[in-house]
């Protein structure tokens, strides 16, 4: 019984790795195809924008999740459900505005950076830029529009990860003409 546990970790722990080495790839290649690190920042904000139009399907249907009441859930459920689901993390939901329509998610430890060294004539990467993407993209596909920018980052010496994410508004359905 242990020995099939202690496969099933190894197997959980080479897939991450290999999604690490293959995400790194990517972005050295985006590096290499973009003159200055502001393409490149564009790039995976745009894939990861791609990504996630897409994934929230899949994410709603593995989840059971219905729809969120308001932002602090959004937020909760981002954290605890879908960055666990896909990244195997739970960022803690922290530094709310007053207003409630922005708060932060810390990532202790971000798996796209294990391996992963920032050269010097890289200092304006952002190396997980995806991950914006991703989250911009999810949330539009469930009528909410957001901005998302990462804050601190640990490649660039900071203690943690922090994404800062802002409700910007609610995306009305615009439905055809007699589809009401």
């Amino acid at each position: 019984m242990s020995r099939q546990s202690n496969r099933t970790t190894d197997s959980k722990k080479m897939n991450s790795e290999l999604f690490t080495l293959t995400y790194g790839a990517l972005v050295t290649q985006l590096c290499k195809d973009y003159e200055n690190d502001e393409e490149v920042n564009k790039q995976l904000d745009k894939m990861g924008y791609n990504i996630g139009v897409r994934l929230i399907e899949d994410f709603l249907a593995r989840s059971s999740i219905g729809r969120c009441q308001d932002f602090r859930e959004t937020a909760d459920v981002i954290a605890k459900v879908a960055f666990k689901m896909y990244l195997g993390i739970t960022p803690s939901v922290t530094n709310w505005s007053p207003a409630g329509d922005e708060f932060s998610l810390i990532l202790e430890n971000n798996p796209l950076v294990d391996f992963v060294e920032l050269p010097d004539n890289h200092s304006t990467l952002i190396y997980s830029n995806l991950l914006c993407g991703v989250l911009r993209g999810a949330l539009e596909m469930v009528q909410m529009a957001v901005d998302v920018r990462f804050v601190q980052d640990t490649l660039r010496g900071d203690n943690v990860t922090e994404i800062r994410m802002k409700f910007i508004k609610r995306i009305e359905e615009n439905l055809p003409a007699g589809d009401e």
